[in-house]
């Protein structure tokens, strides 16, 4: 008997520390204004997490682009690509309550940062570091009404990396 409580008491602590699913749609907000920013969707690919903007918002809260209709250029990272379609979160491995060992791109600066990010009452939050110094942003989950009318959500299983390069 004490084997068997031993056992699901094992279970239930390993299960409690396994990292909570972020795959799904998150909006990000500045941090100065507490305007919203863009969409971020966040996909597994081969065990490893990514994160890829697919729509972003103009200083008024209006959409200013979306993957599906992309306008503006990120001038940090080499070939100008656009914002809305580039991945700006990679290689993020689950570890514990935790998603670590990433990289996070600033796209306007041209600036990749370590990162990891982990939920927190049900928003996400990314931390990206250089050295010992770092940044936390809490991303909420995305509502119907953030995306663009009409807007396809693109399917989550289906994406597939693409790292950019900075200048």
């Amino acid at each position: 008997m004490k084997i068997l409580f031993a056992f699901f008491y094992l279970f239930a602590l390993t299960t409690s520390l396994q990292a909570e699913d972020v795959v799904g749609f998150w909006k990000t907000i500045d941090d100065k204004t507490g305007r919203q920013e863009s969409l971020i969707a966040i996909y597994e690919y081969q065990g490893k997490y990514y994160g890829r903007i697919i729509v972003t918002y103009d200083e008024e809260g209006g959409f200013r682009d979306s993957i599906e209709n992309p306008v503006t250029r990120a001038p940090g990272v080499k070939g100008n690509p656009f914002y809305s379609g580039m991945d700006i979160i990679w290689d993020m491995e689950p570890k514990g309550t935790r998603y670590v060992d990433g990289s996070i791109l600033d796209p306007q600066r041209g600036k990749i940062y370590n990162s990891k990010m982990w939920p927190d009452n049900g928003n996400l939050v990314v931390r990206g570091e250089f050295l010992f110094f770092g940044k936390n942003q809490t991303w909420l989950p995305a509502q119907e009404r953030d995306f663009p009318p009409g807007f396809r959500k693109p399917n989550l299983t289906a994406l597939v990396p693409k790292i950019p390069q900075v200048k």
